[in-house]
């Protein structure tokens, strides 16, 4: 288990704002992590001067950067630069409001977010050589460029670049900076082709969203297979993979570069961009995901005590990442929780703001593990609850993934039973949330006791209409199921049904994700009364019904209405990532925040299971 960090209290004037921050954050990312936007031109990388605060109260150090920029004067008056403060102690200072209105989006979950993206274009006019100035290719840029605020140091392959470039476009051409880098130079004016894509890696899909930097623009999102599922459908299996299949590594890290590179060709070719213009990457995902992604040996996450090769985040450039985009363009990975809870939970964190806000909310991402988050800017807390493929369709008779032809929602009324079918057509099989709706309208209805049992075919025909009473059966095997749909309504020879089997697969997956969210609550001494709000986030947590969640006992006894789905909240924090460098170091800075309890061989996990695997008796 991560151990709790002490937090300092940094307050901000004039704007009577007050943060709790873990010792060893910049006074610049307390700010952002409040929403408070202090100036800055570098990325606070510390170059551009811009980010200018006065302590009032609380000791801070002079760094030689702050001697460069104040006076000794305005040193003395407590005056320095936030993103060179370390905060360790309790502070009060005062931020000076910025000029102008910086841009900004509604992202997430109705967060506000500072558009301010690590990726600048620069366009210069420069004056050519002359005997009088004979300063370098490289100095008449960097100089050039120190007067927009940038103090740069150059890549190699941006170097090579600057003879003919320059002389050939009469020395007028568009300096790409990432962070403080100079990593290209383009011709003439290049300004309005600025993007970014961002990446959540699945464990079954692949979602990638192209981005203009300059505006906060979507411009394309698509979604594909991971190519990796002919090697297994979960991380278990892929991680077995690795371990004893030779070059099983290579081939998986192969499969997923596939699905990439496939995607960032029909999002670039779609919205005719050129593939030189992709600047920066995020990637989120699972630990394995991530891990297979890089080429790096998951084996010890799939084995006891589950230990990644690295939990922090990473940064590569798009030619090492493999990926056909600019080869100097940068490829960031957010941080993991644990060797279960990934960047792709640590994405969804940042898309809520759910460690920032006051009140204490649940974050639920519902899959093959159940990634779960507790709490508020007072404390968090996060685990991993071993839920199984139930929800993918994996372990269910007449289970598919979410694709056409899957019962996506159903209603059983006091007559008969009534399917929403993906894609408007013949049902072929039942998908995870048409898999919760059924359960929940049966257990509802009365077929189904709170034990997970049929009840018996006697009293189906005694109690019920004819039409429900019929679709209770036994099949070829003596198991009881339900008839979803009869074989003249699938678009199969035979019916779709839900067995007895498959509701006990479904109660093993909500037993262990209700266990999880129970440990947490016992852990921050709350009941479901203490819940401002359940998100519950995933592709697929985006489909679930809430009363249906709310019915089974998946979630806790709240109001529907404070049960929210929230998309795939990974993607939509990769994007934010992307788009803001504040945002991104929020998230580096979110394992320190976080507590991670580990659940296994904890005995309160396993007495709450098998309590949970009922189905809760209130109406």
């Amino acid at each position: 288990m991560t151990t709790a960090t002490t937090k300092v209290t940094v307050a901000f004037q004039p704007y009577n704002k007050t943060t709790r921050v873990p010792p060893g954050m910049s006074l610049f990312d307390a700010a952002s992590w409040i929403g408070l936007p202090i100036d800055s031109a570098c990325g606070a990388k510390g170059t551009c001067g811009k980010c200018r605060v006065r302590i009032l109260e609380g000791q801070t150090g002079i760094t030689a950067v702050d001697r460069k920029v104040f006076s000794a004067e305005e040193l003395e008056n407590g005056w320095r630069l936030s993103c060179r403060v370390i905060v360790q102690n309790d502070l009060v200072c005062e931020a000076p409001k910025l000029m102008g209105n910086p841009k900004a989006a509604l992202m997430g979950v109705e967060r506000h977010i500072i558009l301010d993206p690590n990726v600048h274009k620069v366009y210069l006019q420069l004056a050519a050589p002359t005997l009088v100035d004979q300063r370098s290719d490289y100095r008449r840029i960097a100089d050039a460029l120190a007067e927009e605020g940038f103090d740069v140091t150059a890549t190699l392959a941006a170097l090579r670049q600057l003879p003919q470039l320059l002389r050939k476009n009469g020395w007028q051409v568009t300096a790409v900076v990432i962070g403080q880098e100079l990593v290209a130079i383009e011709p003439g004016d290049t300004r309005g082709q600025c993007y970014g894509l961002a990446f959540d890696i699945g464990t079954t899909t692949i979602v990638g969203a192209l981005l203009d930097l300059d505006g906060g623009i979507p411009v394309g999102v698509q979604a594909a297979l991971n190519q990796q599922a002919i090697y297994g459908a979960d991380v278990l299996t892929r991680i077995t993979h690795a371990m004893i299949e030779p070059g099983g590594l290579k081939q998986l890290r192969n499969a997923v570069l596939a699905s990439l590179n496939q995607l960032i060709a029909a999002l670039t070719d779609q919205n005719n961009v050129s593939l030189a213009n992709i600047y920066e990457v995020v990637i989120v995902g699972n630990a394995t995901m991530l891990h297979l992604y890089q080429g790096l040996d998951p084996s010890a996450i799939g084995v006891h005590p589950f230990i990644p090769v690295i939990e922090s985040a990473t940064i590569a450039t798009g030619a090492e990442s493999l990926l056909d985009i600019l080869p100097e363009a940068r490829v960031h990975t957010l941080p993991h929780l644990g060797a279960y809870v990934g960047a792709d939970l640590v994405g969804g964190l940042l898309a809520t703001g759910l460690p920032q806000k006051d009140g204490v909310r649940l974050l639920v991402d519902i899959g093959t593990n159940g990634e779960i988050v507790l709490g508020s800017a007072e404390r968090t807390i996060a685990t991993a609850a071993p839920a199984g493929p139930a929800f993918e369709g994996a372990s269910i008779q007449d289970g598919m993934r979410a694709s056409a032809g899957a019962i996506e929602a159903v209603v059983i009324t006091d007559q008969t039973v009534r399917l929403q079918v993906i894609g408007d057509t013949k049902p072929i099989g039942i998908c995870g949330s048409g898999l919760i709706d059924t359960v929940a309208q049966l257990y509802h209805k009365g077929l189904l006791t709170a034990s997970g049992r049929f009840i018996e075919k006697e009293q189906a025909n005694r109690d019920f209409h004819p039409d429900l009473a019929a679709r209770l059966i036994r099949d070829e095997r003596g198991v009881r199921a339900f008839v979803l749909a009869r074989a003249d309504e699938s678009g199969l020879d035979r019916p779709i049904v839900l067995s007895q089997k498959d509701i006990r697969e479904l109660q093993f997956a909500k037993g262990a994700i209700a266990s999880g969210i129970e440990v947490l609550m016992r852990e921050l001494g709350i009941t479901a009364r203490d819940l401002v709000e359940v998100y519950l986030a995933g592709s697929f947590g985006n489909y679930i019904n809430p009363w249906s969640a709310r019915r089974l006992g998946l979630v806790p006894l709240v109001s529907v209405e404070r049960i929210k789905a929230v998309g795939n909240a990974a993607g939509e924090g990769a994007k934010i990532a992307l788009l803001s460098f504040r945002e991104r170091n929020i998230a580096y800075r979110i394992p320190a925040i976080v507590e991670y309890h580990e659940l296994s061989g904890r005995t309160d996990f396993n007495d709450s299971f098998v309590d949970l695997l009922r189905f809760p008796d209130f109406l």
